[in-house]
């Protein structure tokens, strides 16, 4: 088991490498690849470096080498958490970014002075006493505690994210790729979680044969990286530019909504912009003539809708509309779900049976 775990080991160090070299030697790469991304592959190349040189039986009696590891500890949490704001919100780096590592810093410090500096008299002496357990015990219990919280951030994020996102765009983004990851990292930190209650338990050996699996999930998370990467190198680019506004000063009177509510269904009705099934709220606001933060005013206060969902309900009409007439012959449901400005067959689903009630093929057994 030993064999193979250390083999794991290896293979996401040398793998890690290898998408390093990639992103810094090849130009076309380079101009796509996430910064935050490149760094996190550094912090796992860390977190994987002291295990890797203590597993190759080299320097297999100098215990400190496994310290090495530790330099990425505080680091690894901060990076996931400004990675996911930069892909979802597009917030590019900023010198107040460093902020999130002076805690890593800090730690590193302590890990060079506590670890690797004293002598292995010191280093005895603190074994024989107990000392050097509990500091281990505290650090561990630090590193949980930080990437626990930079966790909780990265997901609130995320969620605050879709929910924002549908006063934005009419159609489906493809969120799969941070989901994934976020739930690689999150099942990574409930392992260590574990391992590390079974420590303060008194379960000794149980937690020292279990301990080393965490960098098996270090190798996975590269795994996966590479593996997203290779698929479908744009999964990082999950939306346009897009500017997230707040309506709170409007100044658009009580007869301004209502009559901008009118002319707003009557584009609706004439122009049909919801056939874009790509329809940006941007894009409706000039149409209406106005700004992107009043329209979101105008659907929420005077419709009581999102954008996703008011652009999505005259796509349903049009859709029940087609229905009705002979091009529905030659169309499957989802044809013509396309024809009415969907471009996700589960988008159409949710969306009508959330509006009608029931789902569309029981509509139309019942309608027609």
């Amino acid at each position: 088991m030993q064999t193979i775990l250390n083999q794991l080991i290896y293979f996401g160090f040398f793998q890690s490498l290898f998408l390093l070299s990639i992103y810094l030697f090849s130009l076309k790469k380079r101009k796509h690849i996430n910064g935050f991304m490149a760094f996190l592959i550094v912090t796992l190349l860390i977190g994987l470096l002291g295990r890797t040189l203590h597993s190759t039986g080299v320097w297999n009696s100098n215990f400190r080498l496994i310290s090495f590891s530790e330099f990425s500890i505080l680091l690894f949490g901060p990076t996931v958490y400004l990675f996911t704001r930069s892909v979802l919100l597009k917030k590019k780096y900023s010198n107040k970014d460093l902020i999130h590592y002076v805690p890593g810093l800090v730690y590193s410090i302590f890990i060079i002075v506590y670890f690797i500096i004293p002598s292995d008299a010191v280093i005895a002496e603190r074994i024989k006493t107990g000392e050097l357990f509990r500091v281990i015990h505290i650090c561990l219990g630090l590193g949980l505690m930080v990437n626990s919280i930079y966790w909780v951030l990265s997901w609130n994020t995320f969620k605050n994210f879709s929910k924002e996102i549908k006063n934005e765009i009419s159609y489906e983004v493809h969120l799969r790729f941070i989901i994934n990851f976020l739930l690689v990292i999150g099942g990574c930190l409930l392992f260590w979680i574990i391992i590390y209650f079974i420590s303060l338990s008194g379960f000794q050996e149980l937690e020292r044969t279990l301990r080393p699996y965490i960098w098996i999930f270090l190798a996975l998370i590269i795994l996966f990286i590479n593996y997203y990467g290779m698929i479908s190198p744009n999964v990082m680019q999950v939306l346009p530019e897009i500017e997230f506004k707040k309506y709170a000063q409007s100044k658009l009177s009580i007869e301004d909504m209502e009559r901008l509510k009118k002319q707003l269904d009557q584009i609706m009705i004439d122009k049909k912009p919801y056939l874009n099934n790509r329809l940006l709220k941007a894009e409706l606001a000039q149409i209406l003539g106005v700004n992107n933060p009043e329209l979101a005013r105008i659907l929420n206060e005077n419709i009581g809708m999102n954008f996703f969902e008011y652009v999505n309900y005259y796509r349903i009409r049009e859709f029940i509309l087609l229905a009705k007439t002979d091009k529905a012959k030659q169309l499957t449901f989802f044809g013509l779900a396309q024809e009415s400005g969907f471009n996700s067959k589960t988008t159409f689903n949710k969306s009508f049976k959330k509006l009608m009630g029931i789902s569309p093929s029981t509509y139309f057994d019942e309608k027609l």
